[in-house]
């Protein structure tokens, strides 16, 4: 079960208390800067972890004058589309309302998610996943600053990756061995962490006992929560 820090009073709580519970992810950004980007990236992954687990997910974005470039840039970086947000009120009888702010934002009613800031660097790569696996590098109570160096590292750790999944899924399919599915799943529901997450997946990537086939599956059901195409060189010549 997903357990998030509350930043208003830095205590764990659960993202969906209720089984099966209605859970709705309010995400406020009001600009449309790499920051502002960064906590609409957060409630992306906060939906994909929460539907992982079964949730039902009620998605919303509360924005200001901008927010039609953030919705142009969320949606090449590969984030969902969020419902724009009235005055809810109560909503729709939901057991849960998680916030995802940054971390200036006023405080708000309900659990609150607070992001830290990007240092904005170079210009966006020309690849989106490789901006993406930047930012979900470093775990979201963590400033992130983008330079050149960590952009190119992540652009490689992408590339061999996915040259990687597209040899594995050429061997026979075998499932994902139940511990690596539990440290993926600990990680993610443990406030998100997804750096964590990732570093299983550079552990799958070199353990010789896995077999390629459970290898590939792996890769696949990781990247459910981590969107970042890691199956699109499927088929492509060696």
């Amino acid at each position: 079960m997903l357990r998030i820090i509350d930043a208003r009073t830095r205590e764990p709580v659960d993202a969906a208390p209720a089984r099966r519970g209605l859970t709705r992810v309010e995400v406020h950004a009001p600009g449309s800067d790499t920051t502002n980007l960064r906590v609409l990236l957060v409630g992306d992954l906060l939906v994909r972890t929460l539907e992982l687990g079964g949730t039902p997910v009620w998605a919303l974005l509360t924005g200001g004058h901008r927010q039609a470039e953030l919705r142009a840039d969320a949606a090449t970086l590969g984030i969902r589309p969020f419902e724009d947000s009235p005055d809810v009120g109560a909503g729709l009888g939901e057991s849960q309302v998680v916030h995802v702010t940054t971390e200036d934002a006023a405080p708000s009613e309900g659990v609150r998610i607070a992001v830290a800031p990007v240092e904005p660097g170079p210009p966006h790569p020309s690849d989106p996943a490789v901006l993406r696996l930047a930012l979900i590098g470093r775990h979201h109570g963590t400033p992130v600053r983008l330079e050149a160096a960590g952009l190119d590292d992540a652009h490689a750790t992408l590339a061999r990756w996915r040259a990687a999944v597209a040899r594995w899924a050429r061997q026979p399919s075998r499932p994902v061995p139940d511990d690596v599915r539990g440290r993926l799943r600990d990680a993610w529901d443990d406030d998100l962490d997804v750096p964590r997450v990732l570093d299983v997946l550079r552990q799958v990537e070199t353990e010789p006992e896995l077999a390629d086939g459970a290898r590939f599956e792996t890769y696949a059901y990781a990247d459910r929560l981590l969107g970042l195409d890691l199956t699109r060189d499927l088929g492509a010549p060696s």
